[in-house]
This record gives C-alpha cells, sequence and structure tokens, in this order.
C-alpha cells in the first residue's frame, strides 16, 4: 500500500529543483547552484616519537573556503553577475539557498557568510543548438553553515 501524502512529505527526499537564492536580503532567480561544501583542512606532522606514537599527528583543524557556482539565465538588461564581479573592490555578500517544499516555503537553507566573485564564464554560442544562453559566475565562499527547519 503507497504512503499518504503526509508521510511521503516527512520520509522522502526533497526535490532538487525547487529552490531560491538570496544575495544579501535581495532575491535571485538561478538556474543551478553547486559547489556548498563546508570542510576542514587538516594539518599533520611528523615528529620524534613517530616509531612508537604513530608517524601524523593530526592537530587544529582549519576551516577552509569553497568553490561556489552560481548559473544564471542571459536575459537583456540583467546585470546582477557581471556588476558585482566588476564593483571595485568586489564586495562580500552573504547567500542564503533554500531548498523548498511544494508549496515554496523553506524547509532547509544553506547560509554563506561571505562570498566574493571570482570569474565569470560567458555562454557557449552555438549556431546549431536552441539551448537558453547561461553565465556562470565562480565565488570563493567561506561560513557556510546548513539549518533544518
Amino acid at each position: 500500500m503507497p504512503d499518504d501524502k503526509a508521510t511521503q512529505k516527512l520520509l522522502y527526499p526533497l526535490p532538487g529543483y525547487n529552490f531560491q537564492v538570496a544575495v544579501d536580503s535581495d532575491s535571485a532567480s538561478f538556474t543551478e547552484v553547486s559547489g556548498l561544501a563546508a570542510e576542514y583542512e587538516t594539518v599533520s606532522y611528523r615528529h620524534g616519537f613517530s616509531r612508537w606514537e604513530g608517524e601524523d599527528v593530526t592537530r587544529f583543524p582549519k576551516r577552509s573556503h569553497s568553490t561556489v557556482t552560481l548559473k544564471k539565465g542571459v536575459m537583456a538588461g540583467g546585470k546582477f553577475l557581471s556588476q558585482w564581479l566588476t564593483a571595485d573592490p568586489p564586495s562580500a555578500r552573504a547567500l542564503a539557498i533554500s531548498l523548498c517544499d511544494e508549496a515554496g516555503a523553506p524547509v532547509v537553507v544553506w547560509h554563506v557568510k561571505e562570498a566574493i566573485p571570482v570569474k565569470l564564464s560567458a555562454p557557449s554560442f552555438d549556431v546549431n543548438s536552441t539551448q537558453v544562453a547561461v553565465e556562470t559566475v565562480d565565488l570563493l565562499a567561506s561560513g557556510i553553515s546548513v539549518e533544518y527547519l
């Protein structure tokens, strides 16, 4: 017997296509977000007692930066990504990526404390293609955390 709607809502994974992106407090439309990762770098070294205690000792984990990629469709007058990248100096902005339920309410939110654009890529142009033009921006991100609502 199939599960009822309430059980499915609690136990089934959320679809990845229903998401919202907020840059600072402004909402922006993107076709894809990737690279959200919070990881720690570790420092390892060898010491004089390696023979008895083991060769590598891991000390003091350090939070690392990650590269977050945002893809956005190219529209007439849409200068959002290029203005952010070409600002002098480029400003660090906060991001909030929300995975939403079927009603559009956020269920899981990934917060990025600071993101600075480092690369803007133009779309590929092909006369034989009918695909939408999508530009890509790579951000150097730090302070990534997850909030389950």
